[in-house]
């Protein structure tokens, strides 16, 4: 399995796009082949952070993901408005 903790930045007018962005990223991703589990969570003491939790089945799984239409367009907003940075477990 992997899991991708995604933790972003974002400055306070930019938070409803992005946060609207992580939360389409996450209804499209648990429909999808290989999802384990997927969600967004906000920060309780930082309203300027948000981390995307993310465990896939196996790499197949994680790039098909990748490529995807809904993925695709919600990263585009995420890197656009936002501060991403990615940590990477395998297990």
């Amino acid at each position: 399995m992997i899991r991708l903790n995604v933790f972003i930045s974002v400055v306070e007018e930019n938070r409803t796009k992005v946060l609207d962005a992580a939360r389409e990223l996450t209804a499209s991703s648990l429909k999808e082949e290989g999802c384990i589990a997927y969600d967004v969570f906000e920060s309780a003491t930082r309203p300027d952070v948000l981390m995307i939790c993310e465990t896939w089945k196996d790499a197949e799984a994680l790039t098909a993901h990748s490529k995807g239409a809904v993925f695709v367009k919600n990263i585009a907003v995420l890197q656009e408005f936002a501060t991403v940075k990615l940590e990477k477990f395998e297990f």
